[in-house]
């Protein structure tokens, strides 16, 4: 499972890198959407490195007063590191189409996740196919503005 793991993780950082290079180099301009979600940029602290971490995620769920992420690292068994960063230091910045917002995050508790579970699959099928690959619970985070 070790290399398994390693390869997981290899692939989701290119990813990543891959998407944040492309959205930074156009400016914003591609990349920008995934469909009806928004790109955001989350900034978290990491727990053990106390540095600054940028990950590039989506937001299947979201108005002017809440960005609602998904913890699925593609249905793996493993929470997302990002995740785990944000649970030890829930004081993160989203940066959304050029805008950078201090945020507090917040797991969604099983009734609100229950609640927007639908509106999530409504916005990207993928989730739920996520959700059926793991037997992980998939945390749904709801990032709002800090006060």
């Amino acid at each position: 499972m070790g290399l398994r793991n390693e390869l997981v993780d290899l692939q989701m950082k290119t990813m990543n890198v891959l998407h944040r290079a492309v959205f930074t180099l156009s400016g914003g301009r591609v990349l920008a959407n995934f469909g009806s979600m928004p790109a955001v940029e989350l900034h978290t602290i990491g727990r053990s490195s106390g540095k600054r971490r940028a990950t590039m995620l989506t937001a299947p769920v979201h108005d002017r007063h809440r960005y609602v992420l998904i913890a699925s690292k593609g249905g793996d068994d493993r929470n997302p590191q990002w995740y785990l960063n944000l649970v030890a230091n829930p004081d993160v910045e989203l940066t959304v189409y050029g805008t950078t917002m201090p945020m507090h995050a917040r797991t969604a508790s099983p009734e609100e996740k229950a609640e927007l579970w639908p509106q999530i699959v409504a916005a990207y099928k993928g989730y739920d196919g996520y959700q059926q690959k793991t037997s992980r619970d998939i945390p749904v985070v709801i990032c709002e503005p800090r006060q």
